[in-house]
C-alpha cells in the first residue's frame, strides 16, 4: 500500500454528522439548529432519507424574493430547500475524489453520504475535504495558483449594517477588513453576523432581519465583531499550509499578502476543494499513461 493511499484511508474517517431538520420545520427552526451548532447548511429529510438542503445564503435569497409579511416561524423549510441534494453512497475507494468533482461541477459546499438504502448517515463539506487536502496533498501546489485576486473589502470603521449590505450585494460570504491605511486587519463573515445575532436571544420576534443589528446595536461598527488576530499567508506558500491554517484557526478564507504586506488575493475552502478535484484528476491521468512512455 502506497503511502498516498493510506493517508486516502485515514481521511476517509473525516466525515462531518448531520444536523437535519423535518420539511415541516421552520426557516426559525433551521436557523437556531444552525446557530448553536456553528453550521452554515442543514439537511432536510424525510423517513431518514434527504430531501433537500438548505444554506443560509439560500434562506438569505428566499426572504430577499418573498413578497409576503409571514415571519420566520411562519415559513416552512420545505419552501426554501433546494430539492434532490447531491449524494454519494458511502465505502467508495475514491468518495473524496467523487465528493471534490461534485462539489466543483455544481459549485455547492457539501455532498450528503448515504447508505445502499438510501438513508442519510453523513455529509462530507468543504472543510472536510479542507481537513484531507492538508493531510494528502502537501507540496503539491501555491496558494497563488487557486487563490482569487479578487477581493473585497470594509473598513473597520464601517457599520455592521454596510458590512452586510456588501456581502449581500455581491453575494459572497466574506469580506476582508482593512484600516484606513489599507492594511488588512480581520474578516467578516455571514456567519459572523448568524453567531452573533440578537434575534436568537431576545426571543421570536415577527422580524425578518435577523442578521441586522437592533436599534441598541446600530451604532456598532466592523471593529467589534472581528476577531483581532488576523491569519494571512503568501501566494509562494504551500496551499496544503493554507489548509491547515483554515482547519486550525476555524476559518474558511484567509487574505494573501505579498511581501510589502500588501493583499493581493484571497485563498477559500472552496478552492481548495477545486485544487484536490485537480489533482485526483491528475494521479488518475498519471496512472493510465504511466506505462505509455
Amino acid at each position: 500500500m502506497t503511502l498516498t493511499s493510506r493517508r486516502l484511508m485515514e481521511v476517509q474517517k473525516f466525515k462531518s454528522p448531520v444536523i437535519a431538520v423535518t420539511p415541516h420545520a421552520s426557516i426559525h427552526d433551521a436557523l437556531v439548529k444552525m446557530q448553536l451548532n456553528f453550521i452554515k447548511r442543514i439537511v432536510v429529510v424525510d423517513d431518514n432519507r434527504p430531501i433537500g438542503i438548505v444554506t443560509e445564503r439560500d434562506i438569505n435569497r428566499f426572504l430577499g424574493n418573498d413578497k409576503t409579511a409571514r415571519a420566520l416561524e411562519e415559513i416552512p423549510i420545505s419552501h426554501v430547500m433546494r430539492k434532490n441534494p447531491i449524494t454519494i453512497v458511502d465505502g467508495l475507494d475514491d468518495h473524496f475524489e467523487q465528493c471534490t468533482t461534485r462539489m466543483d461541477t455544481f459549485k455547492i459546499g457539501s455532498i450528503v453520504m448515504v447508505d445502499s438504502e438510501g438513508d442519510i448517515i453523513g455529509i462530507v463539506t468543504k472543510t472536510d475535504i479542507t481537513k484531507a487536502f492538508s493531510v494528502i496533498h502537501g507540496g503539491k501546489c501555491k496558494v497563488k495558483e487557486y487563490m482569487s485576486e479578487k477581493v473585497i473589502t470594509c473598513r473597520e470603521s464601517d457599520t455592521l449594517r454596510y458590512a452586510l449590505s456588501m456581502i449581500n450585494t455581491n453575494n459572497i460570504s466574506r469580506l476582508v477588513v482593512t484600516d484606513n491605511n489599507g492594511n488588512p486587519t480581520g474578516i467578516i463573515t455571514t456567519n459572523t453576523f448568524l453567531t452573533h445575532s440578537s434575534y436568537f436571544t431576545n426571543g421570536k420576534t415577527r422580524t425578518r432581519d435577523y442578521l441586522l443589528p437592533t436599534k441598541e446595536e446600530a451604532e456598532l461598527h466592523v471593529r467589534d465583531l472581528i476577531k483581532k488576530e488576523l491569519v494571512t499567508i503568501g501566494p509562494e506558500d504551500d496551499l496544503a499550509t493554507a489548509a491547515q491554517l483554515m482547519i486550525k484557526n476555524e476559518i474558511s478564507g484567509i487574505p494573501v499578502i505579498n511581501g510589502g504586506k500588501r493583499i493581493v488575493g484571497i485563498i477559500t475552502k472552496f478552492d481548495v476543494v477545486r485544487a484536490f478535484s485537480d489533482a485526483g484528476i491528475n494521479e488518475k491521468l498519471k496512472t493510465k499513461y504511466k506505462n505509455v512512455y
